[in-house]
Order: C-alpha cells, then sequence, then structure tokens
C-alpha cells in the first residue's frame, strides 16, 4: 500500500478504486489515475482536491458524465431529503466517524459520486470493487489490506462495493466480522431493494439510504454546469444551448444525470459549427441525441413490482386515469402483456368480486386476446378491461370469504365431512351410512333446503350492498326466510 512519489520524498497513500489493486505502488495510466489516486500523506485532503482537477484538466477523453462528477459536497446536486444541512447522511459525512453505509436508488442519481467525495473528505484509504465481477478472494484480499493499513499509519480503509446485490449470501457473510469492528468501513451501492438483496446482519451494521431520481431542475443544474466548466465540461467550446432543448434532455433522462450528460456530450461533439465556430444545441439536436424516453422499469427489480402496485391499486381505487398510466408506463417499458393480463384477472376477482360479476369475463377475455395478439395491438383490450374494472363497483367480500376460511383450516381442527354429504355412488357406501339422509335441493320448492353442510357452521362470506353483490344478499336472506 506505500510507496514512493515521483516528485516527493514522502510516504504516499493509494486510493485504488480499480479491481486488484489491492497492495503495492505500481505505475498506473493516466486514465487509471482517475480511477486510483495517489497522493503524499502530508495533506490528504487539499492534495486529493489538486491531483483529482489535474486529472480532470489532463483526461478530456472521459466521458463528460465522469469529467463532471462532483469534487465536494458543495457540488452535489439532488438528493435534499438526506443531503440537506442537519440531515442524517450530511451529519453522518461530516461527523469525526463514519458508519458503513448502503446507497440505494436508480442509475445516475449520485450514489457513486458521493462514495468518492466521502473518501476525500475523511482522508482514508479507498478500494473499489464491483461485485459483478468480484469473488471472495478479493474481498479477502481488501479485507486484510484493510487491516495492515490500519497498522501502518492508523488510518481505516473504505470499501466501496458497486451493485453489492449482486453478491450472494456467502460473498456478504464473509464482510460481517470486519465491517462490524469498523474497518474496512463499507459504502455499498444498489439499483436493488437491500432490505431484499442484502443479508440482514449486514444491514444491522449499516446505515441505508435511499437516493430519488433527480428532480429535472437538478439536471438542468447540471447540465449548464457542464456547458460552462472550460476545466472538466464543455466550456472550452463555443455551445449556443436553446433552453427548450437542455430541458427536453432534462425531461426525457428521467432522473438519470449520467444519461443526460451523456447525450448533451454525443450532441455537441457530432454537431457541426457554424462558420463563426458556434455550436447551435438546438431542440432538434436534442430530440436526436436523447431519442427514447428511458424509463425506470427493470422486469426483475423494483420498478417491476412497484408499478404493477400502484397499477393494481389504482384499479381497485376506481381511477381510471391512474390505472391507464401505470398501464402505459408498463406497455412502454415493454413488459410481457400476459403479466399485466394476469394481474387484471386477478383484481377483477378479487377487488370487484361479485359486485359486478361480468369484469371477471372482461378480464379473462382480455388475457386470452393478449396471448392471441400480442402487442402493440393488446393494449387495446388490456386498457378496455383496465378501464371497465376500475369504474366498477367494488366488493371483497369472495376473497376475504376464501381468506378467512384458510385461516380456519390452517389454525383450527379440519373438520370431517358430514355423512349424509359424503360419496355414496360405490358399492357398499349405504351400509357405512355415506349419502343417507342427503336431500337433494332440487326436490324442494325454490330449489333449496334447510341442511347442515359443515359440522360446526361458521359465516365467511359477507356480501355487501354494492352492485350485483346486492342482489346476492337479497337472495340469501330471502332463502334463510
Amino acid at each position: 500500500m506505500c510507496g514512493r512519489a515521483p516528485t516527493c520524498s514522502k510516504q504516499v497513500h493509494k486510493i485504488s478504486f480499480s479491481r486488484g489493486n489491492g497492495g503495492g505502488y505500481k505505475k498506473i495510466s493516466p486514465a487509471g489515475r482517475l480511477a486510483g489516486l495517489i497522493f503524499p500523506l502530508g495533506d490528504p485532503m487539499d492534495l486529493f482536491q489538486e491531483e483529482t482537477a489535474k486529472i480532470f484538466k489532463e483526461e478530456k477523453s472521459l466521458p463528460l458524465a465522469v469529467r463532471m462528477r462532483p469534487r465536494d459536497l458543495d457540488e452535489f446536486t439532488g438528493q435534499a431529503h438526506i443531503m440537506s444541512e442537519g440531515k442524517l447522511l450530511r451529519r453522518s459525512i461530516e461527523s469525526g466517524g463514519l458508519s458503513s453505509l448502503i446507497f440505494y436508488g436508480p442509475p445516475g442519481c449520485g450514489k457513486t459520486a458521493l462514495a468518492y467525495i466521502i473518501t476525500g473528505m475523511k482522508r482514508m484509504h479507498f478500494f473499489r470493487i464491483n461485485a459483478v465481477a468480484s469473488n471472495v478472494a478479493e474481498v479477502r484480499k481488501h479485507i486484510d489490506a484493510s487491516k495492515k493499513n490500519l497498522k501502518i499509519d492508523g488510518r481505516k480503509t473504505i470499501l466501496f462495493i458497486d451493485e453489492i446485490h449482486r453478491f450472494n449470501k456467502a460473498q456478504q457473510d464473509v464482510l460481517m466480522p470486519d465491517v462490524e469492528r469498523g474497518n474496512p468501513v463499507l459504502i455499498g451501492t444498489t439499483t436493488h431493494n437491500p432490505f431484499f438483496s442484502i443479508v440482514s446482519p449486514l444491514l444491522s451494521r449499516s446505515l441505508v439510504f435511499e437516493f430519488k431520481s433527480l428532480e429535472e431542475d437538478d439536471i438542468m443544474t447540471i447540465l449548464k454546469k457542464a456547458q460552462g466548466d472550460k476545466e472538466r465540461g464543455l466550456g472550452d467550446l463555443k455551445i449556443n444551448s436553446d433552453a427548450d432543448a437542455l430541458r427536453h434532455i432534462a425531461k426525457l433522462s428521467d432522473g438519470d444525470a449520467r444519461r443526460a450528460l451523456n447525450a448533451f456530450e454525443v450532441g455537441a461533439m457530432t454537431t457541426k459549427p457554424d462558420k463563426k465556430g458556434n455550436i447551435n444545441f438546438t431542440l432538434k439536436v436534442a430530440e436526436e441525441s436523447i431519442q427514447k424516453k428511458a424509463v425506470l422499469y427493470d422486469k426483475d427489480e423494483d420498478g417491476h413490482y412497484d408499478t404493477i402496485s400502484a397499477f393494481i391499486k389504482s384499479m381497485r381505487g376506481s381511477d381510471p386515469d391512474a390505472a391507464l398510466y401505470w398501464l402505459a408506463k408498463m406497455i412502454y417499458a415493454e413488459e410481457d402483456p400476459r403479466f399485466i393480463a394476469r394481474r387484471i384477472v386477478i383484481c377483477a376477482a378479487e377487488d370487484v368480486g361479485n359486485a359486478d360479476p361480468q369484469a371477471l369475463i372482461l378480464a379473462n377475455a382480455a388475457l386470452q386476446i393478449s396471448e392471441f395478439v400480442g402487442l402493440p395491438e393488446a393494449r387495446i383490450p388490456l386498457a378496455q378491461a383496465t378501464v371497465y374494472i376500475a369504474c366498477a363497483p367494488k366488493s371483497n367480500a369472495a376473497y376475504m370469504g376464501i381468506e378467512n376460511a384458510t385461516k380456519d383450516i390452517k389454525e383450527g381442527r379440519t373438520q370431517e365431512v358430514p355423512d349424509h354429504l359424503k360419496d355414496a355412488s360405490y358399492y357398499g357406501a349405504e351400509k357405512l351410512g355415506h349419502g343417507v339422509g342427503y336431500k337433494y335441493a332440487h326436490s324442494y320448492d325454490g330449489h333449496y333446503v334447510d341442511q347442515a353442510y359443515v359440522p360446526k357452521r361458521k359465516k365467511y362470506y359477507f356480501p355487501t350492498d354494492i352492485g350485483y353483490e346486492r342482489t346476492i344478499k337479497e337472495w340469501l336472506e330471502k332463502l334463510k326466510k
């Protein structure tokens, strides 16, 4: 971990972001220096900033989104709910100590950038691992290096694990003993809900912070900084950007600063300057640069489950407009139409029920049609079924009935079938008393006869006064009389 700086006789401190740089000083390429900063230990904070500035100045070949990463908390944009003055995360960063942290949120919202900022502020050694390409051996290697660093110079190590949800349970378990002791200090980032993807013991040793997609105005601020920054951004270019052009990128980036900066850079670098040398970044250029809107919707992650949850709850809540919006989002993100249709069928049975029995029929028709025609045409019957169910009268009486009956089965003694209801179709059944005394309902007036169908009777179905279920309720009351 220690070596000699080319221009300084003092011991050096290596911040190793790249995989495999667990110890020893070695020559780093110019591009690699951005990922592995080296500076003397005299005053790490100042030298960290100076070296970062030099690297950003030299490395114009790096993507704009990398060059424009904030260097300190003053440059950090967004996440006011956890980063404004007095909030827990900001207090944790600015305090003398540092707990292990889990940053959870969508891409391009500042998780990795904040991890780098923390490293510069805390004057700690730093290793970066991408969980996709890492393994237990590499984790142990960095943990061992962290212990050695602490003995040599008394400084703890930050172990930054990107996409930590990709680690399996065994890999996560390796971290726990040393994370609990406070060295290394873990900073993990993930787009998955950590309460589903990270083991509980590791979560209990960390502070979990949810990052939100950046607001449109936050993206505008970042784009304008990039346009005017001559050191790291596009300030050396004569860019005349229309306000509606930048706003278009900010809107369609969907809260992802990385995507917005990439689109801005592509548009600016590929637009031919006019006779005066000006690059006119117009709305047309912006539309070509950003193309299709990115929608946060990963089919095996939170975006998928959160959206379908909102869709179902909107139908249940009798809001057809909201239901259509979430339906459109799923269709736009190319969700399987059969998955959508199955949820519509369940909603029709669970939430509409017998208040409007036609809802289930229409939902089933939408399911069959979706399997037959596929998208994009399937969006039409899906929309029809969605609107019908959202507008239909609601009753979950049948659903609650089966839930309560199932609960009794699980928790109570199972009741035996009464003899008069048992199968009497085989030879010898009558000798056993099976079927004896059974009353055939159609042999009585109104096709109904009072008869015990369960040894201990309990009421499970409570029809409401809503929609067609009112008719069902009245009919049942009439039978009982």
